[in-house]
């Protein structure tokens, strides 16, 4: 009799997990200068914007995971 090992697959809030690695590495989207927010050129406030929303999306995982 053959036993199949039951396969266990991530629960989907692993998912917020790809969500700033996708938006940082599509570059053709952020490669620009305009719009400026207070002087600063979108290409530099995008990535500091994401320094924080990558820290957000790390908040359901976290909550998930040790609950």
């Amino acid at each position: 009799m053959a036993v199949t090992a039951a396969r266990k697959y991530p629960h989907p809030v692993y998912l917020w997990i790809a969500v700033p690695f996708i938006a940082m590495l599509w570059v053709p989207f952020f490669n620009r200068v305009t719009p400026e927010l207070a002087g600063i050129p979108f290409f530099y406030w995008y990535q500091m914007l994401w320094t924080v929303l990558g820290a957000l999306c790390v908040v359901p995982v976290y909550r998930y995971r040790y609950r």
